[in-house]
C-alpha cells in the first residue's frame, strides 16, 4: 500500500512545495519504501512507496513518454498484463508497474479509464497539456481517499490518501467517494462504477449455483498472490479468512508443483530419455505478473491468551499446512496503542476501533518478519449476511437492501481498518471477497438463499459452496467445525476480555457530566456511550472538526442495543455460548 498527495492549481506551488512534502511525509508509513514528487504547471503530485510488483523500476509519479502525464497511484492493478496486450496502438512503457497501464488507459478512454481497471486502487493523474487533474478511487473504496478545499485558494483541489495529509491545509474535507471520477474540466465528479446490482430495489432472482460460487472465489484469490515479494493471510480461524488461507495454500502448491513441471519439461526436452506429457503454464493464470515461490504459506492470528481465535486458527493451519505465526497480546498493550490505532484510523467509530486494535498490533509483527502483502477476509459478512443481526431480516427484500447498503458503506468500515492497520506499518492488505467479479457473482444470488433459517447458518451458501462432502475425488477446503463456525466479530474473537476492558476504562475516563454536556462542536453526532466518547475526545486531539464529516458509526439494523458487537447481540448467546 503507497500513500499519495497532491495539489492542483496552487497559487504559488513552488513556495508550496516544502509544505507539500511535509505533507507527504505525514503518510510515510504507507509507503516506506520510496519517496518522490512532480511538479508541473501550478500542480504537485508526491508518493510515497511500497514496493510490491515492478520493485525495482516502479517508482512515482509515473510520467509518459513526453512527460505530459504524470500519475501517482495508491494501489495494485490485477489486470494490468491484459490491459497492456490490449491498448490501441504502441505505447513506450517506463516500467514493469502495473499502475503505469493508468496512463495509456487514461489517453485512450479518457474519463472513463477507471473503469477498465480491475483492482484496488487511487490515483490522481494530471494532464499538462490541458492543465487538468482527474482522480479516481476504486469500485468499493478498499484504498483510502480524501478530497480537500481551502477557502483561502478558492481555485485549488487537494487530495491525499489519509487525513493527517489534508487537515492542516484544507478547512474542508469529505471522503472521496468510491467508484467515483473527478475532473477539473468541469469540477465534477461522477461515478463510473455501475454494477447489475447497485439497486436495492432490484431484488436478484438468480438461484445460488454452487460450483459457479466456489469458482469465483478462488480466481479472485488467485489474482491477489501477484506479488514480487514474501506475503502471507490473516487468518482468524473464522469462516472468511480460513477460506481464503486455504484457496490461497491449495494455489501456492499448485503453483510450486507447476514450477517443477516446467522445470522437469526443460530437462526433458534436453534429455528425451526423462519423461513425456508433462503439464505447462496454464493460460489461465497470463493475468499475474510475478509470483513469489514461497517453501510455506506464513498465516498470522492474534488474539489475548486463550482466545476463541487463536485456538480456532491454529486448527486451520495445522489442517492446511500453513505455516502459522500466533501472537498474543495483552489488555494493557491494546489500551496502550489506543490514541495511535485512532491516529492511523483517523475515525472514532466504536466497532472499527475494538476490530483495529488488535489487528494494528499484528501488522507490526508481520511486517518486522519482512512480509509486505498478505490476503484478509474483509467483505464477506456484507455480501452474504453475516453479522448476526441478519438473523432479525423480516423478509428477503430488506435483506438484500442491507447487504447492498453494507456493501456500499465498507470504506467507512472493514476497508477502512484493512487498509490503515495494515498501512500504518507499510504493510498491504488485499480483499478478495471484494473481487468486482465476484461481487457480481454473489451479489446477484436470490436474497431467499441467503436468508438465515432454523437449519441454515449464517453464510450458509458459501460455506456449502466449499463442503465437499459429497464430492468423494475432492480434497476438503477446511475441516467441517471451521466450516460450519457460527460467525464471531473480530473484535470478540480475540477474547471477549477485550472488549470490556474497554468499557470498563471507559467508565473511569468518562464521568456522567461529560456525557451530559458534549461540545457543542460536536453538533448532532453524539455519542451514545461512554466508551464512544472516550474515542471521540481521542480523535478530536489528533483532527480538528473538518475531519467528523469523513466519519460514519457502523451500527446493527433491527436492533435497538447501543453496543454494536455481535457479541451483544442475543442470537449469539443462543447459539453460540450454548453450543460451548
Amino acid at each position: 500500500m503507497c500513500g499519495i498527495f497532491a495539489c492542483h492549481r496552487h497559487p504559488d506551488v513552488q513556495k508550496f512545495k516544502p509544505t507539500a512534502l511535509r505533507l507527504s511525509k505525514a503518510i510515510r508509513h504507507r509507503g516506506p519504501d520510496w519517496s518522490g514528487s512532480v511538479i508541473s504547471n501550478n500542480t504537485i503530485l508526491c508518493h510515497e512507496r511500497l514496493s510490491i510488483v515492478g520493485v525495482e523500476s516502479g517508482a512515482q509519479p509515473l510520467t509518459n513518454a513526453d512527460d505530459s502525464i504524470i500519475l501517482a497511484v495508491n494501489g495494485e492493478i490485477y489486470n494490468h498484463r491484459s490491459i497492456r496486450k490490449g491498448l490501441q496502438g504502441k505505447y513506450h512503457f517506463k516500467t514493469t508497474s502495473d499502475c503505469e497501464v493508468i496512463i495509456p488507459l487514461y489517453t485512450q478512454y479518457d474519463i472513463d479509464a477507471p473503469n477498465h481497471l480491475d483492482g484496488m486502487f487511487s490515483f490522481v493523474l494530471y494532464d499538462k497539456k490541458q492543465d487538468r487533474t482527474i482522480a479516481a478511487r476504486d469500485p468499493i473504496g478498499i484504498t483510502t481517499f480524501y478530497q480537500g478545499w481551502s477557502s483561502k485558494e478558492p481555485g485549488t483541489v487537494y487530495f491525499a490518501s489519509e487525513l493527517k495529509s489534508l487537515h492542516p491545509v484544507c478547512d474542508k474535507i469529505e471522503a472521496f467517494p468510491p467508484g467515483h471520477v473527478f475532473d477539473s474540466k468541469t469540477g465534477k465528479t461522477t461515478r463510473y462504477f455501475n454494477p447489475s446490482w447497485w439497486d436495492p430495489a432490484k431484488v436478484p432472482q438468480t438461484p445460488v449455483d454452487y460450483k459457479v460460487l466456489r469458482k469465483a472465489l478462488e480466481k479472485a484469490v488467485r489474482k491477489r498472490l501477484m506479488a514480487e515479494v514474501p506475503y502471507g493471510v490473516l487468518l482468524s480461524g473464522g469462516l472468511d479468512s480460513s477460506l481464503v488461507a486455504s484457496i490461497a495454500q491449495r494455489e501456492m502448491v499448485r503453483l510450486r508443483q507447476q514450477a517443477a513441471d516446467n522445470d522437469a519439461t526443460a530437462d526433458m526436452q534436453s534429455n528425451p530419455d526423462i519423461g513425456e506429457g508433462l503439464v505447462g503454464i496454464d493460460p489461465e493464470d497470463d493475468h499475474l505478473d510475478t509470483v513469489t515461490y514461497l517453501p510455506q504459506l506464513n498465516s498470522f492470528s492474534i488474539g489475548l491468551p486463550g482466545s476463541p481465535d487463536n485456538k480456532a486458527a491454529l486448527e486451520v493451519a495445522k489442517f492446511l499446512g500453513t505455516r502459522h505465526h500466533v501472537m498474543t497480546f495483552t489488555i494493557e498493550d491494546g489500551l496502550n496503542a489506543l490514541s495511535d490505532v485512532i491516529y492511523h484510523l483517523e475515525t472514532y467509530d466504536v466497532t472499527t476501533i475494538r476490530a483495529s486494535t488488535p489487528m494494528y498490533l499484528l501488522s507490526r509483527k508481520i511486517k518486522a518478519m519482512g512480509i509486505k502483502m498478505v490476503l484478509s477476509g474483509e467483505g464477506s459478512d456484507e455480501i452474504f449476511g453475516g453479522y448476526l443481526y441478519f438473523h432479525a431480516a423480516p423478509n428477503k427484500e430488506e435483506f438484500h437492501e442491507e447487504t447492498v447498503r453494507r456493501v456500499k458503506n465498507l470504506h467507512y468500515a472493514d476497508c477502512l481498518r484493512a487498509n490503515k492497520s495494515t498501512a500504518a506499518w507499510g504493510l498491504e492488505a488485499r480483499v478478495p471477497f471484494l473481487d468486482k467479479e465476484f461481487l457480481e457473482t454473489s451479489m446477484n444470488i436470490d436474497p431467499a438463499d441467503k436468508m438465515i433459517t432454523s437449519e441454515k447458518l449464517e453464510k450458509y451458501i458459501i460455506r456449502k459452496a466449499f463442503d465437499t462432502s459429497d464430492e468423494p475425488d475432492e480434497k476438503p477446503y477446511l475441516p467441517h467445525n471451521i466450516l460450519y463456525r457460527q460467525k464471531e466479530q473480530f473484535s470478540d474473537g480475540v477474547g471477549y476480555g477485550w472488549i470490556d476492558s474497554l468499557k470498563d476504562n471507559a467508565e473511569l475516563q468518562i464521568t456522567d457530566e461529560m456525557m451530559k454536556n458534549p461540545k457543542p462542536e460536536w453538533g448532532t453526532d453524539i455519542p451514545d456511550t461512554k466508551e464512544a466518547y472516550w474515542y471521540r475526545l481521542m480523535f478530536d486531539e489528533h483532527f480538528p472538526s473538518t475531519c467528523a464529516g469523513t466519519v460514519q458509526r457502523w451500527a446493527p439494523t433491527w436492533s435497538q442495543q447501543s453496543d454494536p458487537s455481535g457479541r451483544a447481540i442475543k442470537t449469539h448467546n443462543d447459539k453460540y455460548q450454548s453450543a460451548v
